[in-house]
């Protein structure tokens, strides 16, 4: 049975260990709409920053924010959105459909009650450091991408670990759709995003 113990020992930043930049992690990257399972390209963690930080989402955003309607509001992001599978490259949207793994996972948390004050705890834990951080579509939620070292434990291994140690550390849940290598994940506009300075050049 994996323990989580064994996955958080007390080397700070255990997860996240110094990306070679030269060789940056890449993932795929959809055109709306979700329903299209076939990605038109390779992208790395610079470029979906740009992405998000950069006007190039921001009507979508600002219209999914003003939908009340929950069903609504979820057609329009799966028509209006591109998405990115942080967790490795694909021949098409499905996990038998793996390239290569990213060593990315994403850890997503939905309807918070104080978004900005789980981000600011995020970017301080001490146990993971941050890739990549940003508001999720619909505003209520975060999107935390990590790095995950696959010589030491399987991406489900590592999900389990990360939501163990969540619930524990902030007494919260995170979306179960995390261990999926596949799962979508949806580019908003947030001029807010952040990322780590090493993938920043000088």
């Amino acid at each position: 049975m994996f323990d989580t113990n064994n996955l958080l020992i007390s080397d700070t930043n255990h997860t996240s260990k110094n990306v070679a930049l030269a060789n940056p992690q890449v993932f795929s990257f959809f055109k709306a709409p979700v329903k299209n399972t076939i990605p038109s390209k390779e992208i790395t963690i610079l470029e979906t920053y740009q992405l998000i930080k950069s006007n190039r989402y921001q009507r979508q955003t600002e219209i999914l924010r003003q939908i009340i309607d929950i069903k609504k509001a979820r057609s329009y992001k799966a028509t209006n959105f591109d998405y990115v599978t942080f967790s490795g490259t694909f021949t098409s949207r499905r996990n038998d459909g793996l390239i290569k793994h990213s060593g990315l996972i994403t850890i997503d948390f939905d309807h918070l009650a104080d978004v900005k004050e789980l981000k600011t705890a995020l970017l301080a834990d001490k146990q993971f450091s941050t890739d990549l951080l940003f508001r999720s579509p619909g505003g209520f939620g975060l999107k935390w991408i990590v790095t995950i070292d696959l010589d030491e434990y399987t991406h489900l291994q590592y999900f389990s670990g990360i939501e163990k140690y969540i619930k524990k550390a902030y007494d919260l849940s995170i979306d179960s759709s995390g261990k999926d290598l596949a799962r979508a994940c949806f580019l908003p506009y947030d001029s807010e995003v952040y990322i780590n300075p090493k993938y920043i050049q000088a």
